[in-house]
């Protein structure tokens, strides 16, 4: 199945270099210069990854970034000619999954993007293999299919959410720090604040009230075996 990008840029030149790059690796690609035309899209033909600008006319990309992320753990990889600190920051937190400054290599660009989607995609596995479940008081992990149950019932979970209640139910009791939390849920070439952690930890806990996913204060989260 051929991956489909919507790229989101208002600059004609390098829509066209993005694209024709893009569409070289066999890519589908959907090329937009607002947002709002974005969004249109969203909501008809979703892609499969976001490739999107920040300086747009109308909604920005921060925006546009911002809802995407209520709906879905879509991969997003933000290009901006704002290279300061801060703005990467900003587009990571509000949940680009990574950030590329003006000017790029084309190539560069290429790399990213088959690297964010394939950390994104889910291991494939034999149907006829048993499934592996993991049980940590109320939570339980069907880890083959990505499915999440809490108190019984299945709950509603984006992909970084999987993979962080995953980690830590395999090592309970175990506290990791923020680092090594962005490392291995976000990946070694993740750039941005340890505050993702933190907003991922809240959104776990809002979903999954009552989860013994405890905060080690001054060093990052454990979840704790209830039973002790």
């Amino acid at each position: 199945m051929t991956n489909h990008i919507g790229v989101v840029e208002d600059d004609t030149n390098i829509q066209n270099i993005v694209s024709a790059y893009l569409k070289k690796e066999g890519f589908d690609i959907t090329v937009m210069e607002s947002a709002e035309k974005a969004w249109e899209l969203w909501e008809t033909q979703p892609p499969n990854m976001w490739v999107l600008d920040i300086m747009l006319p109308g909604m920005d990309g921060y925006e546009f970034c911002k809802k995407i992320r209520q709906e879905s753990d879509v991969p997003i990889i933000i290009i901006s000619a704002k290279d300061d600190e801060v703005d990467k920051i900003v587009g990571l937190e509000l949940g680009g999954d990574d950030y590329l400054t003006k000017p790029f290599s084309p190539r560069e660009l290429i790399a990213r993007v088959k690297r964010v989607l394939k950390r994104s995609q889910p291991t494939t596995h034999d149907d006829h293999s048993p499934q592996h479940k993991i049980k940590a008081g109320e939570l339980l992990i069907h880890e083959n299919d990505r499915r999440i149950f809490w108190h019984g019932e299945e709950e509603d979970i984006t992909t970084k959410e999987f993979d962080m209640l995953l980690l830590l139910a395999k090592n309970i009791n175990r506290a990791f720090s923020r680092e090594e939390l962005l490392i291995k849920i976000w990946g070694e070439d993740y750039f941005g604040s340890d505050r993702a952690v933190d907003d991922l930890v809240k959104r776990l806990r809002k979903k999954l009230t009552d989860i013994p996913l405890e905060t080690v204060w001054g060093y990052g989260y454990r979840l704790r075996d209830e039973e002790e």
